[in-house]
């Protein structure tokens, strides 16, 4: 639409509402001057009756007169006319009939403003204008937006009757079933008598307190989620029970205003539809508990094995406790002991309100309870669980668990099989380290797809093993210095810049820092390629606080950290591995310089189906966000793959060195963590090994040759044997330069320096390599 055409289109509907203003001032103008002229003639037609009323009292009196004092009606009469009375009653009649016809007689224009010779003035437009606004908004657009509004909702009463639910089926790369998300459509509708009590007080005093008090909602909490809405929070709740029932059986789960009035509209309405009862036995039968289990009886099998008239006080706290957030407060899921602070929630507002007492609460929170085992057949569990959030962040938990979606995942349920018996077995063998759990990922950097997810060496061990560490935040070691390098080589480093590996002290921090060697030794001067490949700790240090942590910081958010914040909140150890990450964003750094410096975030979905094969979400090319230098990426790649570099703290045969692959380690303090991470252009491995509940591995331990390192080169070596070799292309800025008989590499502008020579110091494994 141009300008002009938009000019003449808000003119023609200024024009219309001085039209409607100017209308509604004529219409009003002749009610207002027909209600005066029929107020006249009603008055003159009682005062026509009473003139009337008294000619005939006066004949009456006449022929009483002429009977009573012999006077003739003649004589009476004539007295009349002298008295002019006659007269009178006629010229009332003839007034009343001006008055009755006087309606019909005048005439009336409305004073429309366009239909005037003369112009007239701005502020009786203005006039027109306003009223004709203010008209059509209360009785013509208002009415018609509200009617329209009311349309779409939907009837309450299809409460009672709705369309089963869908099951969501998840599958890999290659359509093989990994998992089935369904509601138990073996569901069992219980009435409101075989609900315990207990489980009854317990969901209205967290969900609902003034359940059978309010009108379908509680003006006082939507009041409370509005002000902390305004004050910039995300959107609150503050729902019934019966705008909950609504809003998971008939709304969408979006996050919205519309929603929330459409919630309200529809609670009050079915509360005048159904009793109070029937709305708690409707909200036990269709309110979801998490995973499988839709309604309070499927609820009660999934997590207990029993019937819900058999629920004991802690057991219906619990269920009580999930529909709010049932991924979240689930024994199964991300977070297994959650569910007890949310219990014992629960149980306070029992107490509070008067359902328990004091005694009964503290029963009731140290009983244990014992959770039936999950029985649903499932493959690649951490993966499955993983894409699960993912989806349910995007969609809702309703679409995911009722849509009946098809999920094709970029898993290949081979390549997953292999890595997770790899790790378990590697795991188990070097229990004498200290070692009890490790997870493993493997993408394809080159499009963000998730080959492999290994979360822990067994989902079902019951001390934590369904806890995904690849997505849980661990301290990453030295394996982060390739953001530190890549920042330096950003910033007029080169792979042949001199790094002095000797003592120091900041003292700019609260407290001293003085970084220091495993060894406790120092190597003096040596090149930026030996202090990375090697994994020196003072020159990463030194290197940081010359380019700033800022740089770092912000680099490392630009090539796939979700987690680092401001940085003012760290200090120089960053380098070392402080700052906790994820190793699904580990992937995607380590991804990025192994694309040329393009970074994809790893994505586990290709396309997603509804029940009806309508395509809703589909994976496409995704040529990368360029965030490095594609010559900054060779060069920390080349450096990486570097054996004889490396050999000064690994030797030459570890379980590093596979020919044209990058890699490299990473320990946090004391051995909590053990990473090895490695990648061609076509794959990525990522491992970690340690402990769940953070404490030491055995200081034994050696990176890069036990621990993590074994377990990379079994699944790299497995991933390679299966891919075309392809040879590492070098940028066109990139200039090679021989040191002393060693081959160097340069971004162009930058090779006039002077060449190292090639040293070897002696010198024994570091920390945090």
């Amino acid at each position: 639409m141009n300008l002009k055409t938009l000019l003449v289109l808000i003119i023609f509907v200024i024009k219309t509402l001085i039209r409607i203003g100017d209308a509604i001032i004529f219409f009003f103008r002749l009610i207002y001057s027909n209600a005066k002229i029929a107020v006249e003639a009603i008055y003159r037609f009682f005062s026509f009756l009473s003139i009337s009323f008294k000619i005939k009292f006066l004949k009456i009196g006449i022929k009483t007169a002429d009977f009573k004092f012999g006077i003739s009606q003649e004589i009476a009469l004539q007295r009349l006319r002298r008295n002019r009375l006659k007269f009178r009653v006629r010229k009332n009649f003839k007034a009343l009939k001006r008055t009755l016809f006087k309606p019909f007689k005048r005439k009336l224009k409305p004073q429309i403003a366009f239909q005037q010779k003369k112009e007239i003035r701005f502020l009786p437009k203005l006039k027109y204008f306003s009223y004709g606004l203010i008209f059509s908004l209360l009785f013509i657009f208002l009415p018609i937006l509200f009617f329209i509004f009311l349309s779409q909702l939907p009837n309450p009463k299809q409460l009672t009757v709705r369309e089963m639910p869908q099951t969501t089926k998840i599958f890999d790369r290659n359509d093989n079933l990994l998992y089935q998300i369904y509601a138990n459509e073996n569901r069992t509708i219980v009435s409101l008598s075989q609900i315990p009590k207990d489980l009854k007080n317990a969901t209205i005093a967290i969900e609902d307190k003034d359940f059978y008090n309010n009108p379908g909602f509680d003006i006082a909490a939507i009041v409370r989620a509005a002000i902390a809405d305004l004050k910039g929070q995300s959107l609150q709740g503050g729902s019934t029970i019966t705008q909950q029932l609504i809003k998971s059986s008939l709304l969408s789960p979006e996050i919205s205003i519309e929603r929330k009035v459409k919630e309200i509209i529809l609670a009050f309405w079915a509360e005048r539809i159904y009793s109070k009862n029937e709305i708690l036995q409707m909200y036990f039968n269709q309110v979801s508990y998490g995973g499988t289990s839709w309604g309070i009886e499927a609820a009660s099998e999934v997590y207990f094995g029993k019937k819900v008239k058999e629920l004991s006080l802690a057991e219906s706290a619990f269920l009580a406790g999930l529909p709010k957030a049932p991924t979240i407060y689930s024994p199964y899921g991300k977070y297994p002991n959650l569910w007890k602070e949310r219990q014992k929630e629960v149980l306070k507002r029992m107490q509070e309100l008067g359902y328990i007492s004091e005694d009964k609460r503290e029963d009731a929170e140290s009983e244990k309870i014992s959770f039936k085992a999950q029985q649903t057949p499932i493959h690649a569990p951490h993966f499955v669980m993983y894409v699960k959030d993912l989806l349910v962040q995007k969609y809702g938990l309703i679409m995911v668990e009722k849509g009946g979606l098809t999920v094709k995942t970029s898993l290949d349920l081979k390549t997953q099989e292999q890595a997770q018996e790899i790790v378990k077995n590697e795991v188990l063998n070097n229990s004498a380290y200290g070692i009890s759990n490790g997870a493993a990922l493997v993408t394809n950097p080159t499009n963000g797809d998730v080959l492999a997810m290994v979360g822990s060496i067994d989902y079902y061990e019951p001390n934590g093993g369904n806890v995904n560490v690849t997505t849980s935040l661990r301290q990453p070691g030295s394996s982060i210095k390739i953001v530190t390098y890549a920042a330096a080589l950003s910033h007029g480093f080169t792979a042949a810049t001199i790094l002095d590996d000797s003592p120091v002290t900041y003292s700019s921090y609260n407290t001293p820092y003085s970084p220091v060697n495993y060894d406790g030794r120092f190597h003096g001067k040596v090149p930026l390629r030996l202090a990375f490949a090697n994994s020196f700790n003072i020159p990463a240090v030194k290197t940081l606080n010359a380019i700033g942590i800022p740089t770092m910081v912000n680099l490392g958010k630009q090539m796939g950290i979700t987690t680092w914040t401001d940085p003012k909140d760290y200090g120089l150890s960053i380098t070392l591995g402080a700052a906790e990450v994820k190793m699904t964003d580990m992937a995607t750094v380590y991804g990025t310089v192994a694309n040329s410096g393009k970074k994809v975030t790893t994505n586990p979905i290709l396309k997603i189906t509804d029940y009806k094969g309508k395509v809703i979400e589909e994976k496409g090319s995704d040529d990368g966000e360029k965030v490095l230098d594609p010559a900054i990426a060779y060069i920390l790649s080349n450096i990486l793959q570097d054996n004889r570099a490396r050999s000064i703290e690994f030797g030459p045969n570890s379980a590093l060195n596979i020919p044209n692959v990058s890699v490299k380690t990473g320990t946090s303090d004391n051995k909590r963590d053990n990473w090895t991470i490695g990648y061609t252009s076509q794959r990525l491995v990522a491992v970690w090994v340690g402990n769940n509940d953070n404490s030491p591995m055995n200081p034994n331990l050696a990176s890069g040759i036990t621990g993590a390192a074994p377990i990379w080169n079994q699944i790299m070596t497995k991933e390679l044997a299966n891919l075309p070799k392809q040879n590492q292309k070098i940028p066109e800025n990139i200039i090679a330069k021989r040191c002393t008989g060693y081959i160097e590499y340069f971004i162009k502008g930058t090779e006039s320096v002077s060449c190292y020579p090639i040293s070897t110091p002696s010198a024994t494994l570091l920390s945090t390599q």
